[in-house]
């Protein structure tokens, strides 16, 4: 019977996209973006994002950096790195307002500026399947 279940719940998932997501890629560093997304996630930054963090990622005064382990600590899921980003950046009059597609671009090029390698699936922008995946030190 638990087996039936099983076999169920997987079906449902995998109808929806989510299996190979959440089940396949437990951690930043199982190649959870594609390259392509990144490239488009860099365009992004530098529009929306460098004037404050700086081209190269690197902060400012107060803005921080978004590079380096002091950084990558602050996020126990990829979930979490992507929810601050979209409920609070740009931190202008656009806070908000970039679209999960947009916000999931530039989580993958900040993945990519911290060394995790890129995979053959694009990084999802639902928060529930992002929050499955760990952050871990490269």
């Amino acid at each position: 019977m638990k087996v039936k279940a099983a076999v169920v719940v997987l079906a449902g998932l995998a109808s929806v996209g989510i299996y190979d997501s959440v089940l396949h890629a437990q951690s930043v560093k199982d190649g959870i973006y594609t390259n392509e997304q990144a490239d488009r996630g860099k365009s992004s930054y530098s529009r929306e994002c460098a004037v404050c963090h700086g081209a190269e990622l690197g902060g400012g005064d107060v803005p921080p950096a978004l590079i380096g382990d002091a950084f990558l600590n602050g996020y126990p899921t990829v979930g979490d790195l992507f929810e601050r980003i979209r409920n609070t950046m740009p931190a202008n009059e656009k806070v908000g307002k970039l679209s999960r597609d947009v916000n999931a671009d530039i989580t993958a090029f900040i993945l990519r500026s911290n060394g995790y390698a890129a995979g053959a699936t694009p990084l999802s922008s639902k928060t529930e399947i992002l929050s499955a995946i760990k952050m871990e030190p490269k």
